[in-house]
C-alpha cells in the first residue's frame, strides 16, 4: 500500500510539474485560441453563405451600439499588436541564444493570439453593422470567460514558478498581466445588458430624398458638441471628435455637421464677461487702457488658462525625464547594473514620462486654443458693438477698410497669442531644469552654458524688437491697403463706366509696394531668428563643452548624450524668446490698436430726450438747436433751430444743394453732435435715407426688418410702394435675395423698399430724406422749412411763405419753370380722362419711370444672383502645392533649399555621433581621440551646419516673399480686369477676406508650413538612419506603426480639410455684416435694431468659431494618437536594447539612438501634423488661385484696331438687331432692338422696370456683350475696339454720385491728364468753384472716405465736373439729378445744354422735364423699341405711353404728398 501511494502521488507530482510547466500553459493557451480561430472562420463563411442567398434584404445602417465598442475594438487590435510585438522581441532574443522546446510552444501561442485578436476585431465590427444585433455574438463573449479564467490561470502559475525557481520571466509576467485586465474589462462589457442608443451617420437610408431636411433638423445647428458631457476617458483621449471625424470620413461636411459650441465658449457667455469687466475696470469705453482690455481678456477665460499653466509646467518636468536618465541607461548598457530588472523599470519610467508628456502637451495645447477662440469672439463682438454706436466724427477717423482690419487681423492675433502666453515664465523653468541636469553631469560647466544661453537669448532681443517695429509698420500699410481696396470694391462699377480701373489698381499695387517694404524687413528679421534658433543649441553645446575641456572635465559619452538631448530641449525656450517676443510685440501692438478704437467717441447718448408713446401732441421739438458735425470748428452746420411738429403735421424741408437739409434729419435723428439746445421726441420713429441702403438677403426681410409678417398689412404695403410690379418681374418675387449693396436692384426698387420698410414699422414719426426724387415737387405740405447756410430761413405754411420770402420763392419759380412744359398737356389730360383716370395711370405706371440702374433680369430662372461662396471639396490637389512652389522663380529655388536642410541634418548627426563615439563610456576607457580633435572636429561640423541653416533660411524667406507678392498681383489683376456680373454676384466680403486674411497667411505663414513639413520629414528619415544603425529589426515594428499613422491621416483629413475651408467660408458673412452695418448704422439706429443685428452678429461669430473650435479638437485627436504610437514605438525599440547582450552593440551609439529617439515621437507626431496644418493652410493659396482664374473682360486695348484720337467725331450711334442676355442660361433682356441715335441728338430712354433700359447703356459701355447684333459709333463696331478706347471715349453722369477718398483734384481728374486751370474752370461752371476756395487747402482740399463730408448734390455736381472736363461726343445720364434740388437740376441742364451742344446725350432720368427736353424719346417695353419719336409727335397722341407717363407725372406734381398720408395706414 505504501508503494502504490508513493506511486501514485509520484505521479501526481509529475502531473502538477507538467500543469505548471510554461510548455503546457503556453501550449494550452495556444490551442484554446486556434480553436477559436476555426469557430470565427466557420462562421464568417457560414455568414458568407447567407448572404449570398438573401442578397436584397443587406442593410449597411445599424441601430444600436454595444457598449463600449469603440474601447472594446480598440483593446482587441491594441492585444494583436501587443502579442506581435511579444513575439518579435521573443523570436530576436532566442534566435541568437537558441531554441527549446519550452520557446517554440511560447511563440506559437504568440502567433496564435495575434492572429485571433485580429480576428475577433474584424468579427466585431462586422457585427457592429449588423442591426439586429443588440449584443456583443454569443461565441465572443463565451470565449471572454475562457480568455479571462485562461489569463488568471497563467498569472497564478507565474508566481508559484517564481517561488519555487526564483526566476521572474519578465516576458510571460507583462503579457500575463495585460491579458488578465484586458479579460476582466471584456467580461464587463460582455455580460452588461446595457445598451448604447447612439445615432450614427450610418442611420442615415442610403437613398433618402429627404436627407437634407433631416440633416438641418438633427445636425450640427440644434446638436451640442459632445464636449461639453463627454466622460473624462473621451475628454483625455479626444474621443468625443470621434463622431464628427467619422462623418467627415464618409462625406464632405457642412456647417449643418457642425455641432454647437457649449455655452461657456460661445459668444453668447464670452462677450458679457468680457464687457462687464470692461466697464466694471474702466467705467465707461472712452477710458479703456490696454492694461484693462488685457485683465478684461483674461478674465474671460481665467480657469482654462491656469490649467494650461498647470499643464505646460507638467510636461515641461516629464519632457527633462529623458535626458536626465539617459547617462544612466548607458551606464547600464555597459554592465554597470544597480539591480535586477534596473532595464525594466528604466523603460517603464521613460514610456509612463512620454505618456504624461503626451497627454499635458495636447491638452495644453487645445485648452490654449479654446481659450484664444473664447477670447476671440468676444473681441469681435465688442468690435462689431463699437461699430455699430461710433459717431460720425469718429468714424471719419476709421473707414470701414480699417475697422475690417481690427476685426479680421488684430483680433485674430489676439486668438494667435493664445499659443505663447505661458512662453515667458515657462522659458526660465525649462532653462533652470536644464541647467540642474547639466549641473549633474557636467558640473561648474554648466555656467557656461547659463551664459551662453544668456548671450543667445540676449541676441534676440534686438531682432525681437525690430520685428516689433516692421509690424506696427506692415499692419498700418495693409490698413491702407484695405481700405483702399474696399472703397474701390463699392465703387467697382463706376471704374468699369469710365475706364479708370487699371489707374485704380496701380494705386492699390503702389499701397502694396509700401507694405511689402515692411513685409520684406519683417520676413528677413524671422529668417535671422531662425538662424538664431537652430544654431543655438551647437553654440551652447561648443561653449559648454570646451569649458569642460578646459577646467579638466573628464567627458564620458553618457552624460555627453545627456548634455546632447539637454540642449536639444533647451533649444525651445532659446527658439521661443524670438517668438515670443515677435508675437507679445505683435499682439501689443493690435490690443493698443483696438484699445484706441475702444476709446473712439460714440454717439451722444443725451443728444435727443425720447418722451414716452402718447404724452405729448408735440412729436418733435428742437429749441434753440446748435449742431456741428465737427466739435472743434467755429461754423456750425445747424445754427439757431428752433421747431416744433406736431402728430399728424407733414413737413417739407426746402433748401439749395449744401444747406443742411439732411444734416437738420440727423439731428433730429440724433447722430450729430449738439453744442447747445433741446431736441426732443415723442413716439417711434422710422427713417429713410437719401443713398438707400438696402441689406444682402431677401427682398421680405429688409421689408419686415425684424417684424413678424402680418400678411394682409404687408400686401398693402407693397401696394402703396408700387413694389407688386417689380415683385411679379423677379424669378424668385420677394424671396429674391439681394446683392451686396442691392446691386441687382435699381436705384428707384432700393427706394421704395426702404419706404416700404418704413412704412411696414407703423411709427409715430417717418422722417423722410429725398426719397421720392423720381417723384419730387412736393409742395402741397402742410408747412415748409426752408434751409439757408444751415439756418432756418423761413417757416409756415406754403400760401404764406411764397408770399413772404425771396428764398421759397426762388425754388418754387425753378419748379414752375420746369413744369411750363407740361401745362397743357396736363389740362388736355384733365379735360380728356378726369383726375380718377389719371390717378389709375399712376398706379399702373409708378415703375415706368424708374431708370431701373441694373436690371433685374440679371436674376434668372436658375438661380439666385448671389449664390453660396463656392469652396473646393474633397483633397487639396498637388497642383495647388505645385503651383504655389513653382510660383517663384519657376521652383529653382527649391532644390537648393532643400539641399541645404539636408546639409544642416548631415552635420547635426555627424556632430553629434562624433561626440558620443570619440568620448569613453567611463573615467576607466581611455579616449580614442584627444581632447583638442575631439572639439575642432566638433566646431567645424558646428560652423558647417550653421551655415547651412542661414542659407535655408534666407532662401525660403526670399521664395516666399517672391511667391507672395507675385500672387497678390495675379489675384488683384484677375479681380479688377473681372466683369461686372462677378462683382454684382459676389460680396465685397469675400474678396476682402480673400485679399486680408488669405493674403497674410500667403505672406506670413504658408512658406514656413511647406518649410517646416519639408524640414521635419528629413529630420525623420535622419532619425530612422541613426536607429537603424543600433537595430534595424526594431523597425518591423515602426513600419506598421508608421502604416496605422498615415491611415489615421488619411482618416483624419478630410474632415480636418473641410473644417478648414469651413472656416473661411464663414468668416466672410461675419465681416460682410458688420461692413453692412457700418454703412447701415444710421437706419439700423433708426429703427432701434440695434439688439437684433447684435444678436446675428453673435450667431454669425458662433459659425465661425464653431469650425475652429473643432479644427483644433480634430488636430489633437490625431497628434494624440500618433504621440501614442510613437511612444509605443520607443518603449519596444528600448525593450529591445536592453534585452541584447552586454557587448552585443556599442552602448554610446545605443545611447544615441536612445537620444534620437526621445524627440521620435514628437517627430513623427510632427510630420504628420505639419503635413496636416499644410493641408489646412494651403487652403488659403487655393482660395487665392480661385481669384487668379476669375474669366476676364474682353482686352482693354486692341493694338491692331485702335480708333483714331479725335474717335467719336461725329456721335452717331447705330444699333442694330441687338440681343443681350447676362448669363448663356438666362433669357434675352435685349431681343433684337434696332434703332439709331443720330450725332448731336438728344434721346431719352423710359419704359418700366424690366424693359432693357439700363442694360442698353451697359452694352453701350460693354459692361454686357452682346449676344447678337452690333452697335456702331461713328462707323467703328463697339466690339471691335478695346474697352479701354471706348469706355475712355465716353462719359457718364451716374445716378449714384461717387467720390473717392483723396482731394478734390484726384477726384476729377484721377489719371492726372488735365491742368489747374481747367479744373478750376469746370468747378466754376458747375458752381462748385466759390465752395472750393472756402477751403484752405482749394484743390487739395480732402475727400474723405465715399465723399461724406460732401452733400449727396455738392457729390453729383462732381460727377457733372468729371463730364465737362471729358468733353465726350457721347454722353449717357443715368438719372443723374435725382439728388438736387430742382433749381440746381434746371442749372445742370442748361450747363449741357451749353457744353454738350454738339454731343450724342443717352438720358435715362427720373425727372420728365429732362426727357421733354430731349430731341427724341425711346420707349422700351420687354426689351423692344415700344415708341421712337420726338416727345412733340408722342405727346400729341394721347393714347400714347408716353403721353399717359407725363400726364401722371404732372398729376403727382401737383398732389403733394397725399400719396404718404395714403400709405400711412392705420
Amino acid at each position: 500500500m505504501s508503494v502504490l501511494s508513493s506511486n501514485s502521488y509520484s505521479v501526481m507530482q509529475v502531473s502538477s510539474d507538467f500543469l505548471l510547466k510554461p510548455t503546457f500553459l503556453r501550449g494550452f493557451s495556444g490551442s484554446l485560441h486556434l480553436v477559436l480561430l476555426i469557430v470565427l472562420f466557420l462562421s464568417w463563411v457560414f455568414k458568407k453563405l447567407r448572404a449570398h442567398g438573401n442578397e436584397g434584404a443587406k442593410r449597411s445602417v445599424r441601430n444600436k451600439g454595444f457598449l463600449y465598442y469603440k474601447q472594446t475594438l480598440f483593446c482587441c487590435l491594441g492585444l494583436s499588436i501587443f502579442n506581435f510585438a511579444i513575439c518579435f522581441l521573443n523570436h530576436f532574443y532566442w534566435y541568437r541564444n537558441g531554441w527549446s522546446e519550452e520557446k517554440i510552444a511560447t511563440l506559437l501561442d504568440s502567433v496564435l493570439r495575434t492572429l485571433t485578436w485580429l480576428a475577433v476585431s474584424v468579427y466585431l465590427h462586422s457585427q457592429f453593422l449588423n442591426p439586429s444585433e443588440h449584443r456583443y455574438p454569443f461565441v465572443v463573449r463565451v470565449w471572454w470567460g475562457f480568455f479571462l479564467s485562461i489569463s488568471c490561470y497563467c498569472l497564478v502559475i507565474d508566481t508559484v514558478y517564481y517561488k519555487r525557481h526564483q526566476i521572474f520571466q519578465i516576458q510571460f509576467l507583462v503579457s500575463d498581466v495585460v491579458s488578465t485586465v484586458m479579460g476582466l474589462f471584456f467580461c464587463y462589457v460582455g455580460y452588461t445588458s446595457k445598451v448604447e442608443g447612439e445615432d450614427t451617420l450610418l442611420q442615415e437610408p442610403l437613398l433618402n430624398g429627404n436627407t437634407r431636411e433631416s440633416k438641418q433638423s438633427n445636425g450640427g445647428e440644434k446638436s451640442l458638441t459632445p464636449y461639453s458631457n463627454a466622460s473624462l476617458f473621451s475628454i483625455l483621449t479626444f474621443s468625443w471628435m470621434g463622431p464628427l471625424i467619422a462623418v467627415g470620413y464618409k462625406k464632405t461636411l457642412d456647417l449643418e455637421d457642425v455641432p454647437q459650441l457649449a455655452s461657456v465658449d460661445s459668444v453668447e457667455g464670452a462677450f458679457p464677461i468680457l464687457r462687464d469687466k470692461l466697464e466694471s475696470d474702466s467705467g465707461s469705453s472712452s477710458r479703456v487702457t490696454t492694461l484693462g482690455l488685457v485683465k478684461a481678456l483674461i478674465f474671460t477665460a481665467w480657469k482654462e488658462i491656469l490649467l494650461t499653466a498647470f499643464l505646460s509646467l507638467v510636461y515641461t518636468l516629464a519632457s527633462y525625464v529623458g535626458p536626465f536618465l539617459i547617462d544612466t541607461f548607458v551606464q547600464y548598457l555597459s554592465g554597470r547594473r544597480e539591480f535586477d530588472n534596473e532595464g525594466y523599470l528604466l523603460v517603464l519610467t521613460f514610456f509612463v514620462a512620454k505618456l504624461v508628456e503626451c497627454l499635458a502637451q495636447r491638452h495644453w495645447f487645445f485648452r490654449s486654443q479654446q481659450v484664444g477662440i473664447r477670447a476671440q469672439a468676444a473681441l469681435v463682438a465688442l468690435i462689431y458693438n463699437k461699430g455699430l454706436t461710433l459717431s460720425c466724427q469718429s468714424k471719419q477717423g476709421h473707414t470701414s477698410g480699417e475697422i475690417i482690419n481690427f476685426m479680421t487681423v488684430d483680433a485674430e492675433r489676439i486668438d494667435e497669442f493664445s499659443w505663447y502666453m505661458h512662453d515667458s515664465w515657462l522659458m526660465l523653468v525649462q532653462v533652470a531644469l536644464a541647467l540642474l541636469i547639466l549641473y549633474k553631469n557636467l558640473g561648474l560647466a554648466s555656467i557656461a552654458t547659463f551664459v551662453a544661453t544668456v548671450l543667445v537669448m540676449l541676441a534676440n532681443i534686438p531682432l525681437g524688437s525690430l520685428q516689433e517695429k516692421y509690424q506696427d509698420k506692415l499692419m498700418k500699410s495693409k490698413d491702407s491697403r484695405m481700405k483702399a481696396t474696399s472703397e474701390m470694391l463699392r465703387n467697382m462699377r463706376i471704374l468699369k463706366l469710365q475706364g479708370w480701373e487699371m489707374k485704380f489698381l496701380s494705386k492699390i499695387v503702389e499701397l502694396r509696394e509700401t507694405e511689402t517694404g515692411w513685409l520684406r524687413k519683417f520676413v528677413y528679421t524671422s529668417a535671422m531668428t531662425n538662424f538664431v534658433f537652430w544654431g543655438a543649441p551647437t553654440f551652447v553645446a561648443v561653449a559648454t563643452f570646451g569649458t569642460c575641456i578646459i577646467l579638466g572635465i573628464p567627458l564620458e559619452s553618457g552624460k555627453i548624450l545627456s548634455a546632447l538631448a539637454t540642449f536639444r530641449i533647451l533649444q525651445q525656450p532659446i527658439y521661443v524668446l524670438p517668438d515670443t517676443i515677435s508675437m507679445i510685440a505683435q499682439t501689443k501692438v493690435s490690443l493698443d490698436r483696438l484699445a484706441s478704437f475702444f476709446r473712439l467717441d460714440d454717439l451722444q447718448p443725451d443728444v435727443v430726450e425720447k418722451l414716452a408713446r402718447g404724452s405729448s401732441d408735440i412729436a418733435i421739438e428742437i429749441v434753440d438747436g446748435r449742431f456741428s458735425w465737427d466739435i472743434s470748428s467755429p461754423n456750425p452746420t445747424l445754427k439757431e433751430i428752433n421747431i416744433k411738429v406736431s402728430h399728424g403735421m407733414r413737413v417739407a424741408v426746402c433748401g439749395t444743394v449744401g444747406s443742411g437739409k439732411s444734416s437738420f434729419l440727423s439731428c433730429i435723428l440724433g447722430e450729430m453732435p449738439k453744442l447747445s439746445g433741446n431736441v426732443k421726441l415723442s413716439g417711434t420713429k422710422a427713417y429713410v435715407a437719401q443713398s438707400p441702403w438696402i441689406q444682402s438677403g431677401k427682398i421680405v426681410d429688409n421689408v419686415l426688418f425684424g417684424k413678424e409678417i402680418d400678411k394682409e398689412r404687408y400686401d398693402k404695403v407693397l401696394e402703396a410702394c408700387s413694389l407688386k410690379k417689380d415683385l411679379e418681374i423677379l424669378s424668385f418675387g420677394d424671396q429674391t435675395v439681394i446683392g451686396e449693396r442691392g446691386i441687382n436692384l435699381s436705384g428707384g426698387q432700393k427706394q421704395r423698399i426702404q419706404i416700404a420698410r418704413a412704412v411696414y414699422q407703423d411709427a409715430d414719426i417717418y422722417l423722410f430724406d429725398d426719397p421720392f426724387s423720381a417723384v419730387d415737387a412736393h409742395t402741397g405740405s402742410h408747412l415748409f422749412k426752408v434751409m439757408k447756410d444751415g439756418r432756418i430761413t423761413q417757416a409756415g405754411k406754403y400760401d404764406d411763405i411764397l408770399k413772404s420770402g425771396s428764398d421759397f420763392m426762388e425754388l418754387v419759380g425753378a419748379h414752375k419753370e420746369a413744369l411750363s412744359a407740361l401745362d397743357s398737356i396736363d389740362a388736355g389730360t384733365r379735360e380728356d380722362k378726369g383726375v380718377e383716370s389719371v390717378t389709375s395711370v399712376a398706379q399702373k405706371e409708378e415703375t415706368r419711370n424708374d431708370e431701373n440702374g441694373k436690371e433685374d433680369d440679371i436674376i434668372g430662372p436658375k438661380g439666385q444672383l448671389v449664390q453660396e461662396e463656392e469652396r473646393e471639396k474633397g483633397k487639396v490637389g498637388f497642383s495647388v502645392y505645385w503651383k504655389y512652389i513653382t510660383t517663384a522663380y519657376g521652383g529653382t529655388l527649391v532644390p537648393f533649399i532643400l539641399l541645404a536642410q539636408v546639409l544642416f541634418q548631415l552635420c547635426q548627426i555627424g556632430s553629434n555621433y562624433w561626440m558620443a563615439w570619440a568620448t569613453p563610456v567611463s573615467k576607466d576607457v581611455a579616449p580614442p581621440v584627444g581632447s583638442s580633435t575631439l572639439i575642432i572636429v566638433y566646431v567645424a561640423l558646428a560652423i558647417g551646419s550653421s551655415f547651412c541653416v542661414l542659407c535655408r533660411s534666407l532662401l525660403l524667406v526670399t521664395a516666399g516673399y517672391k511667391t507672395a507678392t507675385l500672387l497678390f498681383n495675379r489675384m488683384h489683376l484677375c479681380i479688377f480686369r473681372a466683369p461686372m456680373s462677378f462683382f454684382d454676384a459676389t460680396p465685397s466680403g469675400r474678396i476682402l477676406n480673400r485679399a486680408s486674411t488669405d493674403q497674410s497667411a500667403v505672406d506670413l505663414n504658408i512658406a514656413f508650413q511647406v518649410g517646416a513639413f519639408a524640414f521635419s520629414m528629413i529630420q525623420l528619415l535622419g532619425i530612422i538612419g541613426i536607429m537603424s544603425q543600433v537595430a534595424w529589426q526594431v523597425f518591423l515594428v515602426f513600419v506598421p506603426v508608421i502604416g496605422i499613422c498615415i491611415w489615421l491621416q488619411q482618416y483624419y483629413i478630410p474632415s480636418a480639410r473641410e473644417l478648414a475651408r469651413l472656416v473661411g467660408v464663414c468668416k466672410a458673412p461675419v465681416i460682410q455684416h458688420f461692413a453692412e452695418t457700418i454703412s447701415g448704422s444710421t437706419t439700423i439706429r433708426s429703427f432701434d435694431q440695434e439688439s437684433r443685428f447684435r444678436e446675428t452678429s453673435m450667431k454669425l461669430i458662433d459659425g465661425y468659431s464653431r469650425p475652429k473650435f473643432n479644427t483644433a479638437g480634430a488636430m489633437e485627436w490625431l497628434c494624440f494618437r500618433l504621440n501614442m504610437l510613437s511612444s509605443v514605438t520607443f518603449a519596444f525599440s528600448l525593450v529591445f536594447i536592453i534585452s541584447i547582450p552586454v557587448g552585443t552593440i556599442d552602448p554610446s551609439i545605443a545611447g544615441l539612438a536612445v537620444t534620437y529617439g526621445l524627440n521620435l515621437n514628437m517627430l513623427q507626431a510632427s510630420v504628420i501634423r505639419n503635413l496636416c496644418n499644410l493641408e489646412n493652410k494651403i487652403i488659403s493659396v487655393e482660395r487665392i488661385f480661385q481669384y487668379t482664374a476669375i474669366p476676364s473682360e474682353p482686352p482693354l486695348v486692341i493694338d491692331s484696331n485702335r480708333p483714331e484720337r479725335h474717335w467719336p467725331s461725329h456721335g452717331e450711334i447705330d444699333i442694330c438687331s441687338l440681343q443681350v442676355r447676362y448669363a448663356p442660361h438666362m433669357p434675352l433682356v435685349l431681343r433684337g432692338l434696332t434703332c439709331t441715335f443720330g450725332g448731336g441728338t438728344k434721346t431719352g430712354i423710359v419704359g418700366r422696370t424690366g424693359s432693357g433700359k439700363s442694360t442698353l447703356i451697359q452694352t453701350l459701355f460693354r459692361i454686357v456683350e452682346p449676344a447678337a447684333g452690333h452697335i456702331v459709333i461713328d462707323g467703328i463696331n463697339i466690339c471691335s475696339i478695346g474697352l479701354h478706347d471706348l469706355r475712355s471715349r465716353l462719359s457718364i453722369i451716374p445716378q449714384d454720385p461717387t467720390m473717392f477718398e483723396g482731394t478734390v483734384r484726384s477726384n476729377l481728374d484721377p489719371l492726372e491728364e488735365y491742368s489747374d486751370e481747367q479744373i478750376w474752370e469746370v468747378l466754376d461752371k458747375c458752381q462748385l468753384g466759390d465752395e472750393v476756395r472756402k477751403k484752405e487747402s482749394k484743390l487739395d482740399s480732402t475727400v474723405n472716405e465715399n465723399g461724406e463730408n460732401w452733400s449727396m448734390g455738392q457729390r453729383q455736381l462732381v460727377c457733372l465736373g468729371r463730364v465737362l472736363l471729358k468733353k465726350s461726343r457721347v454722353l449717357r445720364r443715368d438719372g443723374a439729378t435725382a439728388s438736387v434740388d430742382t433749381a440746381t437740376d434746371n442749372m445742370i441742364q442748361q450747363t449741357l445744354r451749353q457744353h454738350f451742344t454738339d454731343s450724342t446725350v443717352v438720358t435715362i432720368a427720373h425727372r420728365i422735364t429732362s426727357v421733354l427736353d430731349s430731341d427724341m424719346v425711346l420707349l422700351l417695353d420687354h426689351g423692344l423699341v415700344n415708341e421712337y419719336d420726338s416727345p412733340a409727335k408722342l405727346l400729341e397722341n394721347k393714347s400714347s405711353s408716353f403721353a399717359r407717363l407725363v400726364a401722371e407725372y404732372s398729376v403727382r406734381s401737383n398732389s403733394s404728398l397725399e400719396n404718404l398720408a395714403n400709405i400711412r395706414m392705420s
